[in-house]
């Protein structure tokens, strides 16, 4: 029969057998990882970082102080439905990206899902940025204006109702492309500039969106048909729901003077 001492020294050893240390973490392989990310994480990272830019943006443009005490309650009904509709747009993005997460980490065609993802995200960049043309449901806006008062504030405030109401891609008078660039202005002789181009009458404006929710937009009170159609211009305007808009109109980036990549 084992001594005491003997059978604690031997369930010492049984303890530390059971209890084995943990390998090493290689630091230097984590660095090297780190430094030198695989062509599908880099993909990824950069659709999350410009996702992240767009959803920092939309929320930094409606993030401005307004008295909503002045609104009436149908405005206010209709600004709730323009923020849901966008939010569920964005939980649907969120989706759409969580899937692809999913698809690249578990590695089973990783290289062709992290090409057609960045290539989407091309494309759905190259819309917002007015370099291809685009297509979908959305309205044309007709503006009648004989007297020639439609000013270049009425027309950006229009501009930023129908973004705010979610327009994705817009154009005046069929060739002018409004992008984030775009700015409006009087000419000498008058007339209404924007991005530089001269506005001719009527001024027509065809956006691609929700259909509903773009034409509320423009008979909001104190909004662009209640201004036109008011005793000051005199104008009219017509909106016409569509199930196809097309834009052709596209704008040529200048090149950077100053910012490269870093």
């Amino acid at each position: 029969m084992p001594e005491p001492q003997d059978r604690q020294s031997t369930e010492r050893a049984e303890g530390h057998a059971a209890q084995q240390p943990r390998a090493p973490v290689d630091w230097r392989e984590l660095v090297r990882d780190f430094v030198k990310p695989g062509r599908a994480q880099v993909i990824f990272a950069a659709i999350l970082l410009v996702c992240g830019l767009g959803v920092v943006m939309q929320v930094r443009s409606q993030a401005s102080e307004t008295d909503y005490s002045t609104l009436r309650r149908a405005d206010l009904v209709q600004m709730l439905d323009d923020l849901t509709a966008e939010s569920r747009r964005l939980e649907a993005e969120i989706a759409d990206l969580e899937e692809t997460q999913r698809q690249l980490r578990s590695g089973v065609d990783s290289e062709r899902i992290a090409r057609e993802e960045a290539q989407r995200r091309l494309d759905v960049l190259a819309i917002l940025g007015g370099t291809a043309p685009a297509q979908g449901p959305g309205v044309r806006i007709t503006i009648d204006d004989p007297q020639r008062k439609v000013t270049a504030e009425l027309l950006l405030n229009t501009i930023e109702e129908l973004r705010d109401a979610g327009a994705e891609v817009i154009a005046i008078n069929g060739t002018i492309r409004v992008v984030a660039s775009t700015w409006f202005g009087t000419g000498q002789g008058g007339g209404l500039l924007a991005g530089g181009h001269p506005v001719g009458r009527p001024i027509t404006i065809d956006v691609i969106g929700d259909p509903h929710a773009l034409s509320e937009a423009t008979r909001f009170s104190g909004g662009l048909v209640s201004e036109v159609q008011g005793s000051r211009i005199g104008g009219t305007v017509q909106v016409a729901s569509l199930d196809v808009v097309t834009i052709t109109a596209t704008v040529t980036p200048p090149a950077n003077r100053f910012a490269k990549p870093a």
